[in-house]
């Protein structure tokens, strides 16, 4: 899959890339202030490895094109609290921010709207992303994907697990397993274990994901929280294969580890840049997500992570070595399924409660 060669040698020397705005992190309250004349935005981001390629990639060579800082700041997942009391205290730490699908469709439901419309869907980068990734509140930036990985050493001499139904085969598939202590991706994996295909997926048949989650109960080893939690089972042992975003085996094996990832019946969705309803520097956001569509910039963050790039001309500028391992890569994509946000939007609340309910028993 990916070795240390395709990217940077090491996390650690990724990280050593000066980017703009770490020392923001961690200081919010630093940026606190009204911006209307000021020549900076202020970006949510993952943090790590992503704040280090968007800021050698997209935030240092924009300032250095229009003299605008850019500073990333990490926050939570899907901090759709935090937009909502900046908007509403027009107090803006960030004036955009990398969120979900589903964030977005959470932020512009009913009679208040928390996001601006970008309008951008003629400009010459944006207009060739895929309808499919997009929404008027967002500019698709990244597709990540939740997968099937497993130690190679675990399966030896022996067939490797390639589909949700060899997940749940304990019999032709012996090992220690690991699913997330979540219904979001695990109600699907379920249901495609069981033989329902891909095309009709949703809605979701609950009972049924939760009929065969409890023959897979009794095999499952860990119920995993965390993303770190993921990289640290997978590089020391202590599963055999698990259920988990892309980006956390492909850390394990950036570090060594005998890891690989099978893209079959892979879930996925999309990351967009979205500027927060009210700020007084949305066009300046405008002019950062125009410059952060160009294929060639996209292509770039491939040299710190395989990157679901979102524009599809990226791919004429990805070593093809590198390019196999990105969630957008043809032949990955089309073995997946996009994550149904509509659904989640207006089942989450019923199916968590179930789910909770359920592992508890």
């Amino acid at each position: 899959m990916k070795d240390r060669t395709i990217l940077n040698p090491s996390r650690r020397n990724a990280l050593r890339v000066a980017t703009v705005g770490l020392a923001a992190i961690g200081a919010p309250a630093v940026l606190n202030y009204a911006r209307a004349q000021s020549k900076r935005i202020v970006v949510r981001d993952d943090g790590g490895v992503y704040t280090t390629a968007y800021g050698a990639c997209f935030y240092r060579p924009f300032t250095e094109k229009t003299g605008i800082e850019v500073i990333g700041v990490q926050a939570n997942a899907e901090p759709i609290a935090q937009i909502r009391s900046m908007v509403e205290t027009k107090t803006y730490t960030w004036d955009m921010a990398k969120i979900s699908q589903p964030a977005i469709l959470l932020l512009t439901q009913g009679d208040k709207i928390f996001l601006e419309k970008h309008g951008l869907e003629n400009d010459p980068n944006v207009m060739s992303i895929p309808a499919a990734f997009m929404s008027p509140y967002g500019v698709a930036t990244n597709v990540y994907s939740t997968v099937l990985a497993y130690r190679t050493d675990a399966f030896k001499g022996r067939k490797a697990p390639a589909s949700w139904a060899d997940f749940w085969n304990v019999k032709d598939f012996p090992g220690r397993r690991s699913l997330r202590k979540h219904p979001f991706d695990t109600i699907e994996e379920s249901l495609m274990a069981s033989g329902v295909p891909t095309s009709s997926l949703y809605p979701l048949n609950v009972d049924q994901a939760f009929a065969n989650l409890d023959k897979i109960s009794p095999s499952i080893d860990v119920w995993w929280n965390s993303g770190a939690q993921v990289t640290q089972m997978l590089t020391s042992g202590e599963v055999d294969m698990i259920a988990t975003w892309v980006s956390r085996p492909q850390n394990a094996m950036i570090d060594g580890a005998p890891v690989a990832i099978s893209w079959n019946q892979n879930l996925w969705g999309v990351d967009n840049w979205s500027i927060l309803a009210g700020t007084p520097n949305a066009d300046a956001c405008r002019e950062f997500i125009k410059f952060a569509s160009d294929p060639k910039r996209m292509a770039q963050q491939t040299e710190y992570y395989p990157a679901g790039v979102t524009q599809p001309e990226a791919f004429k500028y990805i070593k093809p070595e590198v390019a196999k391992n990105c969630p957008t890569y043809p032949d990955n994509i089309k073995n997946g399924v996009q994550i149904n946000a509509k659904y989640w939007l207006q089942n989450q609340a019923a199916v968590t409660e179930r789910f909770n309910s359920w592992i508890l028993k």
